[in-house]
Parts: C-alpha cells; sequence; structure tokens
C-alpha cells in the first residue's frame, strides 16, 4: 500500500516518546518522508515559540516554566488537529498530564524504546547540549540513564505501541511504526 494514500486517509497525528538519545527526531523525520506529513520536534518548536534554547530556558527561567510552556504547546499542537508526526522531549510523556493529553487525543504514540547501554552511548557524546545531564562526569552518566529510565517507564509503557530499536536502522524503525498506524 502506497504510505502517502494511507496518510490521507487517516487524521495522523503521530507522536514519539522516549528517552533523550532514542532517536525520537530522526525517526519521525524518515517517517514523516515517507508519509508525505509535515514533521515537527517539540524541543525545536518551544525554542522558536520562546527565542532561546531549551538549555537557555533551563538555566534563565528553570525547570517548572519549561514543563508548563512544553504542556501548553503539546495540547495546541493534539487540539489543532492537523497531520502531523511530532517528536516530543524525553520528559514530555512525565509531566503535567501529557501522557493521558496524547493517548486522548491520538491512538499513535509510539514509545522507542533502548538499552540504557545504548542510549548511554549515544549520549555520551552529546552531554553538553543536553540540560539534564550536562553536568554529570562520564563515568556518572550509564547509572543516571538507568535510574532515569526507571523512573520514566511507567509513563512510556503506556504508548500505544512500543518498539525496540535496538540494532534497527532509521528505516527499518519508520518503516514498521507506519505498519502499525491506526
Amino acid at each position: 500500500m502506497n504510505c502517502s494514500i494511507f496518510a490521507k486517509k487517516a487524521a495522523l497525528q503521530i507522536v514519539l516518546i522516549g528517552y533523550m538519545g532514542s532517536g525520537k527526531s530522526v525517526v519521525g523525520k524518515a517517517l514523516a518522508d515517507r508519509l508525505e506529513l509535515p514533521f515537527l520536534d517539540l524541543d525545536d518548536h518551544i525554542e522558536e515559540e520562546l527565542g532561546m534554547s531549551i538549555p537557555d530556558i533551563f538555566r534563565k527561567k528553570g525547570e517548572i516554566f519549561f514543563r508548563k510552556k512544553e504542556h501548553e504547546y503539546l495540547k495546541e499542537i493534539l487540539l489543532s488537529k492537523d497531520k502531523v508526526v511530532l517528536s516530543t522531549g524525553g520528559g514530555t510523556p512525565c509531566y503535567s498530564g501529557n501522557t493521558d493529553l496524547l493517548l486522548d487525543k491520538t491512538p499513535n504514540v509510539f514509545y522507542l524504546q533502548l538499552s540504557v547501554a545504548s542510549l548511554t552511548a549515544r549520549l555520551a557524546d552529546e552531554k553538553d547540549h543536553r540540560p539534564m545531564i550536562s553536568h554529570l562526569k562520564p563515568e556518572e552518566l550509564q547509572e543516571y540513564i538507568g535510574k532515569h529510565l526507571f523512573e520514566r517507564r511507567p509513563y512510556y509503557s503506556r504508548a500505544n505501541h512500543t518498539i525496540s530499536c535496538e540494532g534497527k536502522s532509521v528505516d527499518e524503525i519508520a518503516a514498521e511504526i507506519a505498519a502499525k498506524l491506526v
């Protein structure tokens, strides 16, 4: 079946959730291309709306301000009912009732799942650009990710679909998601 025809038949809002570094943005872009839908990264949208980077928002306004804005923009996007592939921030489902909001508005919430070891390997070189882990020493990263992932797993596991991303290419993951769309 032609994916673009399928995408046009359904009122699609596809949401990707998962821990930072799980590939939500990269997979989201590939999926959007495959389905001929617009792609939106929630963090990029927040930066654009507020005119500052996520690290600057955390530093200057604090996490509570960020989480309020994150919820506000997420709700706005979902209520618009626009067709979109949306990648969320790693913490988005864990705050402000966002998981309930997501599940109420679309049957297409996908958790991109990776092991602690894989996430640690991916995030080791990106620490300075990630406000939640920028303060960690390299030897603290794996333990932090493991603890954090354990805390967030109850939120992530509520997704309509869990996609194991271990050892898969971006295109394989995008194809697997496309095959499961409601």
